[in-house]
């Protein structure tokens, strides 16, 4: 287990220390539960107040808060706790799961698959027909990739995960477990009969920019005609929905069990709460931000941040809220 003294952990973030504790740290910890051999983090003044309690050594404080540090233990003061905080769980992050090979023998591999250097393929794979993997892409075992589809460098493609044909996958991407990219697009219309219901056929694909990351069981459908795109820097969490020619633009967030019905177009930097729905063909533009558990039924201006169901303006459903609640004391 890697262990780091204060003065090497400052090194990399870059802080100002204040105090010191001689204390070797083995690793990051929530102020509650963290022990002397932890470090931890307290970025705003509601937590100060238990740095007096943690047995931690040492924190990682935002350079706005007073505190003291106390007999052999150090703090290091930072303009974004948060932030200083990713680069020492990188720190003590622990390896990856090891390949013995780079490329399994059960792995399933059409003669016309293009590989890339440095590329790890996982216990079985399948690659389809006149796909193209960049240079270090990782899949691991059981992953299915399906024809013609072209996956850029450095993704890394968690077990589970389906990706279908003609797909276009960006560099730098993190799908993990169980991801579902371009199945069909949810579309049906009656039958000339009224008997039953006819599938519209979804010939589209998934265009995926760089630097994206999916988390666990989302899925992005493939489009009707043209492309569901999703911009670069985009970060989905896990159990989100993506229809069928949705468009999102450049760092988007999308909260668990949040989704997108068909066609939805969003700008840049829109943040969608937890279990938010958007309702089909509405935009929401650019540095929009949708509160967790509302229903946006109409289109949402930039920068404006929606509440409710269905959403409206926060500001607006706050004082709806506040008005029910008195409403009720009577």
């Amino acid at each position: 287990m890697a262990s780091y003294t204060i003065q090497e952990i400052n090194a990399i973030i870059k802080g100002e220390l204040i105090g010191n504790t001689d204390i070797l740290i083995e690793g990051p910890e929530q102020l509650k539960n963290a022990k002397n051999h932890h470090i931890t983090f307290i970025g705003s003044a509601k937590y100060a107040k238990l740095w007096e309690t943690t047995e931690a050594s040492a924190a990682v404080i935002n350079d706005n808060l007073n505190i003291e540090p106390g007999d052999n233990r150090a703090l290091i003061k930072v303009p974004n706790a948060d932030l200083a905080m990713a680069k020492i769980l990188e720190m003590f992050s622990p390896p990856t799961p090891e390949f013995e090979v780079e490329i399994h023998p059960t792995a399933v591999i059409h003669e016309t698959v293009v590989i890339g250097g440095g590329c790890k393929i996982g216990a079985n794979c399948y690659i389809g027909p006149n796909v193209v993997l960049g240079d270090e892409v990782t899949l691991y075992p059981n992953v299915c990739i399906f024809d013609e589809t072209i996956i850029g460098d450095s993704t890394t493609i968690w077990s589970g995960t389906v990706i279908r044909e003609r797909c276009i996958i960006g560099s730098h991407c993190i799908f993990h477990t169980n991801v579902s990219i371009g199945a069909d697009g949810f579309g049906y219309r009656p039958s000339d009969d009224g008997r039953g219901l006819t599938k519209i056929p979804q010939i589209g694909n998934v265009v995926i920019g760089h630097y994206v990351e999916i988390g666990a069981n989302s899925c992005v459908d493939r489009a009707k005609f043209s492309a569901t795109i999703i911009g670069d820097g985009c970060k989905i969490d896990n159990l989100v929905q993506i229809a069928h020619n949705s468009v999102m633009g450049r760092s988007c967030i999308m909260a668990g069990h949040s989704g997108l019905a068909g066609s939805v177009t969003l700008g840049d930097g829109v943040i969608i709460g937890g279990s938010a729905s958007i309702k089909d063909h509405t935009t929401i533009e650019s540095g929009a931000t949708v509160g967790a558990g509302s229903g946006v039924i109409g289109d949402v201006k930039a920068g404006q941040t929606v509440l409710g169901y269905p959403a409206q303006d926060s500001r607006e459903m706050l004082k709806q809220w506040v008005a029910l609640k008195r409403l009720t004391k009577k």
